[in-house]
């Protein structure tokens, strides 16, 4: 929370409390909100989902799961990585991959093995473990968007969707680089 002396907030995240609420008219916003909000919900969004993910798996048995390590579990993918490939795909060093390989090997979701083609490098590979918090992941992943579409309807839930997608770079869309861009890993 940031507040600012003369009460006029300009690119400020204040406390909600002391903002100027919109007037809502039949779900109609008759001003627009400050711009500063847009990236805030988008994020509150995004750590909603993830934190509610997390928790629903850490029921089922991933207690120590954490979100980085979901990114890293991708950035293994379904063929294997060396640390250096993966840290590439994250935006980290390999050092930082390194770390979360050996915690993810630690907890059983990879396992490291010599590589067939190069006996200098090991290769990391997603356990069966790895694989099945994946799939219970994207299972849950539309568990929680029907919870948005009970809550929002179906309709503005894919409008949502389709809106971003006309604003987000196909190429930043999926990217699995933003836990070394909001600094984990």
């Amino acid at each position: 929370m940031v507040d600012d002396a003369s009460e006029e907030n300009v690119n400020r995240v204040v406390d909600r409390g002391k903002a100027v609420s919109d007037e809502v008219v039949s779900d109609e916003v008759v001003s627009d909100p400050p711009g500063w909000e847009l990236p805030l919900l988008l994020f509150g969004a995004f750590r909603t989902l993830i934190d509610r993910l997390h928790a629903r798996l850490a029921d089922e048995g991933h207690p120590d799961l954490r979100p980085a390590y979901g990114f890293a579990m991708q950035a293994i993918g379904a063929g294997g990585a060396t640390a250096s490939e993966i840290g590439r795909r994250l935006g980290v060093s390999k050092q930082a991959a390194g770390k979360t390989v050996d915690r993810l090997v630690a907890l059983g979701y990879a396992v490291r093995i010599d590589d067939a083609r190069d006996a200098r490098r090991k290769l990391v590979h997603l356990t069966p473990r790895g694989h099945a918090a994946l799939q219970r992941s994207a299972a849950l992943f539309d568990e929680l968007r029907a919870e948005w579409v009970a809550a929002l309807g179906p309709e503005r839930v894919r409008s949502i969707e389709s809106g971003l997608r006309g604003v987000v770079p196909a190429e930043t869309a999926f990217r699995l680089d933003a836990t070394s861009w909001l600094g984990g890993v």
